[in-house]
């Protein structure tokens, strides 16, 4: 029996290593319904589509969305009925998202990731509170001609690290 205790240790400190190192972030390729964008979420993501009023138009808006440690990962798109909309709508999303969470904007930021193909992109670093507990919101709004796009992280503060944000906003793509 007591060479069964070595054995037993040697077994618990190397399951306890390996639980070290299992990922909590699994990152894979998600998309929408419609295929507007590519991106790596850090889980199985989630989909719904739900009407919004984008200060004027009111679009359907389809959010992919996993959620990990407390952080919420989400992209949201909708078409536009025109073009000349875009700006309105951007504003609005922008309005909405700060609203959520009781939020004002911080500096302005420029997250990662490629704007090649998007006419026009404006980032956001907000902290605020909701349901009482503090959040930080980390967003890019972005126009691709009728198609409007949200790409966000919302969360407790202390669970963004600047590996998720780069991993997260480098990583999306509309197609």
């Amino acid at each position: 029996m007591p060479r069964l205790r070595p054995a037993l240790l040697l077994l618990s400190v190397a399951c306890l290593c390996l639980a070290a190192c299992s990922p909590r972030y699994n990152w894979r390729e998600a998309s929408d319904n419609g295929a507007h964008f590519v991106v790596l979420l850090p889980a199985k993501p989630a989909s719904v589509t739900r009407p919004v009023d984008l200060d004027g138009p009111k679009v359907d808006m389809s959010m992919t969305a996993a959620e990990v440690d407390g952080l919420t990962f989400a992209v949201g798109t909708a078409e536009l009925p025109d073009a000349a909309a875009a700006n309105r709508a951007l504003e609005a999303m922008r309005t909405a998202l700060l609203n959520n969470i009781g939020g004002q904007p911080q500096g302005a930021p420029l997250w990662p990731g490629k704007t090649t193909g998007l006419a026009r992109t404006l980032d956001l670093d907000a902290r605020g509170v909701s349901r009482g507990r503090p959040l930080r919101l980390v967003a890019r709004l972005a126009v691709r001609e009728r198609r409007v796009y949200q790409i966000l992280i919302v969360g407790e503060e202390k669970a963004f690290t600047e590996e998720n944000i780069e991993t997260f906003f480098s990583s999306f793509k509309p197609t």
